[in-house]
């Protein structure tokens, strides 16, 4: 069955960077808008990131002009690279089908911790 595997989380400063992946198996990435989504405790699972299959990219505005969103087709793969990070990021991400995510699919999430 599908699998969407994330990976890349950590425990970063304030300001600094990370790139988060999202591996896909039995699951094409270019077939579909794909995006990233955020979950913080206590709050609803959000859509942070997303890109169609002919390369089109949106973003929440929390994110915008921070966040980038890329696709790797040979690797099957999804991206976010994720720059000057905030305090406010701090949150599960995980990937999935976009704007509607398809519940079998998620994964376990890959924690990324912002600190002061």
């Amino acid at each position: 069955q599908v699998q969407l595997v994330e990976s890349g989380g950590g425990l970063v400063q304030a300001g600094g960077s990370l790139r988060l992946s999202c591996a896909a198996s039995r699951f094409s990435v270019s077939a579909r808008t794909m995006g990233w989504y955020h979950q913080a405790p206590g709050k609803q699972r959000e859509l942070v990131a997303s890109i169609t299959s002919d390369g089109r990219t949106n973003y929440a505005d929390s994110v915008k002009g921070r966040f980038t969103i890329s696709r790797d087709n040979a690797k099957n793969t999804i991206y976010l690279q994720m720059n000057s990070l905030k305090l406010e990021d701090t949150a599960f991400y995980y990937c999935n089908t976009a704007p509607i995510a398809v519940r079998a699919y998620w994964g376990q999430g890959t924690q990324v911790t912002v600190s002061s």
